[in-house]
């Protein structure tokens, strides 16, 4: 086993240090000025905690809800020898792992999936896989700014293992981009396992090629994957074998003008998800069994190819409680995404279930460390619903002759999803808190430019039965100057570390779905 970061003493005895003060009883109680959002009726709240000494003093954090930070150094490598990055592309606690000591803090497993290796110069032949890493978690509600490095210690991170992921006859998946396509197996669509026309590297290289953005745990070990090339969603067993693949309508799948499926992510296709804006977003209702993607923006018949007309993405919804049979669509619906000061979408890169119609969703800029710019404007988990919205599902609009908006206006007829601002990953007096920041300098201790995935455990308060804990971790494109890619170094002239933040939310209703 690899240990990422060295063990670490609980939270509890690092807020005595930093107090100097007897060691508190951590409470988070309702304040003055949390973040509060209003949606279908209910009040949802980023956390403003109070920090309770022993001897009844109190202690006021005037900032918003970021309770934990941890990392992932730059130049980590997995057990395979390769650079562990990308992992913030999707993540999800393991089934049973999450739970609560006895000391305040909590203990579980991540299972994290990078996308399509290290490609700053081209797509490489990288093999699709998942990570778990061990974590100890010790929020910190205290007021006082910790250092960057007593920052890590509230989120200790343990390397644990990595599956590869393997397509039919037990051959390896890759990531490169792919050039040619698979027929359908037969028994397509009726056979549930048969898989439909697949993207291959090529016709000499005919293994299927994944860039995996999204992961769904599942309760019997198997593993809901989103892609970004198909866009498809794939199911793979607990050790890495292709069980089943989904298959989006047709206004979504990636056609040439002759409507041919053109899976390469090199150009955008004539109708379908654009280049590199695929599925980025899974998540899954474990009550009622029905699994949800989202599209990273509008497809390009919508108005994808441009950012000022790209705003109207779509959810879409499988039921997928019978194994046996090929998941139905049974949703779809329109969401519009937050724009900028100069009108651009900012693209959504997760979403994750709270309970039936409502959902998290992560949009941002490309803006932090290993970004454009280190000046982030807008790094959100905000919510939205859909409770009202106009389901499109088996309409006109399944077909790509019919977009849904044109000129970055949605068609008339069509109610969409309600969308709200909810918790902001840049906030400056949160980040102080932790020993990190926005804007200049681009240091480590800046926040990081692409996350790309959300995680929710319940904070088992009895006294707060509705507050979760909400993970992210970010995407740091492989980027390090000691890498380690397919057997050969490289130098990317920056080290940007994979970080983690963690934020206490208040989410009425979600207990039952996210337990």
């Amino acid at each position: 086993m690899l240990t990422i970061l060295k063990s670490s003493t609980l939270l509890l005895v690092l807020a005595q240090s930093i107090q100097g003060s007897p060691i508190p009883h951590l409470n988070p109680r309702k304040a003055t000025d949390p973040v509060r959002v209003t949606l279908n009726g209910n009040t949802y709240i980023n956390k403003v905690c109070l920090f309770v000494f022993t001897d009844a003093s109190v202690l006021l954090i005037s900032s918003e809800g970021l309770v934990g930070f941890g990392l992932i150094p730059s130049d980590f490598r997995d057990s395979i020898g390769d650079t562990m990055g990308g992992i913030g592309s999707g993540i999800d606690i393991k089934r049973g792992t999450w739970a609560q000591t006895a000391f305040g803090s909590y203990t579980g497993t991540f299972v994290v999936t990078p996308d399509r290796g290290y490609n700053v110069e081209g797509t490489i032949d990288y093999q699709s896989r998942q990570h778990e890493i061990d974590f100890v978690f010790a929020p910190y509600y205290g007021s006082s700014k910790l250092s960057f490095s007593n920052a890590q210690k509230t989120l200790n991170l343990t390397y644990k293992n990595t599956v590869l992921r393997y397509e039919r006859n037990n051959g390896k998946t890759s990531g490169l981009d792919p050039t040619a396509v698979r027929p359908a197996q037969s028994g397509f669509p009726d056979d549930a396992t048969a898989d439909p026309q697949m993207p291959i590297a090529s016709t000499s290289k005919p293994r299927l090629t994944i860039d995996a953005e999204g992961l769904v745990a599942n309760d019997d070990g198997s593993f809901w994957v989103s892609d970004e090339y198909g866009p498809y969603i794939y199911k793979f067993s607990a050790t890495g074998q292709l069980i089943q693949t989904i298959q989006p309508p047709d206004a979504i799948l990636p056609m040439d003008k002759n409507g041919n499926l053109y899976f390469t992510a090199e150009d955008d296709p004539e109708t379908g998800r654009g280049s590199n804006h695929g599925l980025e977003g899974l998540t899954i209702d474990r009550v009622n069994k029905i699994l949800y993607a989202m599209l990273q923006a509008a497809t390009i018949q919508d108005g994808g190819d441009e950012r000022d007309t790209s705003r109207y993405t779509r959810l879409l919804a499988w039921n997928v409680s019978d194994s046996s049979v090929r998941p139905p669509l049974i949703g779809e619906w329109v969401v519009p995404l937050p724009l900028s000061d100069k009108d651009n979408t900012q693209e959504c890169n997760e979403i994750h279930f709270v309970k039936p119609g409502v959902f998290l969703a992560l949009s941002r800029d490309g803006d932090g460390h290993g970004g454009d710019d280190n000046n982030t404007k807008y790094k959100q988990a905000d919510l939205f619903s859909i409770v009202g919205a106009t389901d499109i599902h088996g309409t006109k609009y399944d077909d790509p002759a019919n977009p849904i908006a044109s000129d970055g206006k949605l068609k008339s007829g069509i109610t969409p999803a309600t969308y709200v601002s909810f918790v902001d990953f840049a906030e400056e007096n949160g980040l102080e808190r932790f020993g990190l920041h926005n804007d200049d300098p681009a240091d480590e201790t800046l926040i990081d430019a692409k996350w790309e995935s959300l995680a929710l455990a319940p904070c088992l308060d009895s006294e707060y039965p509705d507050d979760f804990f909400l993970f992210t971790a970010a995407d740091n494109d492989y980027l390090t100057e000691d890498g380690m890619s397919l057997g050969e170094s490289y130098d990317a002239d920056i080290d940007v570390d994979t970080q983690f933040l963690v934020f206490r939310v208040t989410l009425p209703g979600a207990a039952p779905y996210n337990s």
